[in-house]
């Protein structure tokens, strides 16, 4: 098969995520679970579907990069292959990530949810959660000049049953949302008329939302209602309150409301929290720990080379190409294992090597300009790392361990550290693009 170059460019692009429910995308999708330690998403779907009828409430996490989004779009797939409603979204495309709060979180899966039901031709009448969206309207169109909203009539219906130009619950929320995440004193006149009321909006929302809508979804033949809330693991790690940083803010402090939702629901969260010492208190508030999607296995903790992983990687540039041959790809295989033993199994950085490679010149890649790409990203990603930080790395690279919150923040978040998996233990190493830095020899 001729090699198409545009294709393969775009098939690398490190910013795409693949949808699963794509054919043409999920002709790319590389089961990794064998060489990453563990199947989280097999865990993530039979905690849901052996629930029956119990709501259940499942954290899930990992490096950002690392796959966690298509193994999302793949669950949700699976998921309404088992005849589950799903509604599944990017909560980045909603919110603004450095300043979130419960209410922010609450009114985007609401709005996530009517749209999804009204396209399934659910209808709903939330009075109730209306009423309280009509009062923070009246004040914000009472206190900032020149802002209007328009949210439905109280005694209206929320679904496929509308007339022509009637506005629809969830349109109502998005003007409230959007509105809030473009402006901080909209989003602080929002807050304070919404975050007293969240017992209240969680009431609401789960008499006038979830209890109809599981009981019109089951007369359709529906197994349940599963919300997946995606992308709240980048949330910035600033300070929310003294002492408190966002993330320990929404999901340790406030855990408790985000749980009380009567559906089934999965939200991402930011991976300093599984290395934070308020994980126990996290997983008393869940119920149980945060699901963690490891990397890919490139090599064993005694350093030998994982066959399986760097087979499961070259396999994912292959498919990506349309060939069966990596003769018309790179100019060795030797080339290939060096892309993929770089990349250290974190399935961004394979995507980012290889379209630094396929920017400079066609295929095949060849192995001097493979290393001027490892060359330059090892240089961009060495410029922040500090004395004291290249001293914790040669530790980690000695020990295999990562130890304290202080150091997470410092090694894991910045991608200098990678976490692996087997099926008896786990373990830390440096990653690869660092290991013939001049600080490390």
């Amino acid at each position: 098969m001729v090699l198409n170059v545009g294709q393969l460019f775009r098939a690398c692009n490190p910013s795409k995520t693949l949808n699963y429910g794509d054919a043409k995308d999920r002709a790319c999708y590389i089961d990794f679970a064998a060489v990453r330690g563990n199947d989280v998403v097999k865990e993530l779907r039979r905690t849901i579907n052996l629930s029956g009828d119990d709501a259940t409430c499942q954290l899930f996490t990992g490096h950002i990069g690392c796959g966690k989004s298509t193994e999302l779009s793949r669950l949700k797939q699976e998921l309404e292959d088992l005849n589950y409603h799903v509604v599944f979204f990017e909560s980045s495309e909603e919110l603004d990530l450095a300043d979130v709060d419960i209410s922010d979180i609450l009114l985007v899966i609401a709005r996530q949810i009517t749209q999804s039901l009204a396209q399934a031709d659910i209808c709903l009448e939330p009075t109730r959660f209306q009423k309280i969206l009509h009062g923070a309207v009246d004040l914000l169109n009472s206190e900032v000049t020149g802002l209007k909203l328009n949210i439905p009539a109280l005694d209206s219906k929320v679904g496929m049953s509308h007339k022509d130009g009637e506005y629809s619950l969830a349109f109502g929320i998005g003007e409230l949302t959007t509105k809030s995440r473009d402006s901080k004193e909209v989003r602080s006149l929002l807050r304070s008329h919404l975050e007293p009321r969240v017992n209240t909006i969680l009431e609401a929302i789960n008499t006038e939302i979830m209890v109809p809508a599981k009981t019109q979804l089951q007369q359709q033949g529906k197994a349940g209602l599963v919300v997946i809330v995606d992308n709240l693991d980048r949330i910035d790690n600033l300070e929310k309150l003294p002492n408190r940083s966002q993330p320990e803010y929404l999901f340790v402090d406030r855990g408790e409301q985000l749980k009380q939702l009567t559906c089934h629901v999965i939200y991402t969260i930011p991976l300093v929290l599984a290395f934070s010492n308020e994980k126990e208190r996290l997983s008393n508030r869940f119920g149980s720990d945060p699901q963690l999607l490891p990397m890919v296995r490139v090599q064993n903790r005694d350093q030998s080379s994982c066959e399986a992983g760097m087979a499961a990687l070259k396999q994912m540039i292959l498919v990506r190409a349309g060939q069966d041959q990596l003769s018309e790809l790179f100019d060795s295989e030797a080339t290939l294992e060096r892309l993929c033993q770089t990349s250290g199994g974190h399935v961004r950085n394979l995507l980012v090597l290889m379209h630094g490679c396929l920017k400079k010149d066609d295929p095949p890649v060849s192995s001097k300009l493979l290393e001027q790409v490892i060359s330059q990203r090892r240089y961009d990603l060495s410029k922040p790392i500090t004395a004291d930080e290249w001293e914790l790395l040669r530790q980690v690279r000695e020990s295999k361990a990562v130890r304290g919150e202080d150091a997470y923040q410092t090694l894991l978040r910045s991608l200098f550290v990678f976490e692996y998996r087997d099926e008896e233990q786990s373990w830390f190493d440096i990653n690869p693009i660092l290991t013939d830095a001049e600080e490390l020899r």
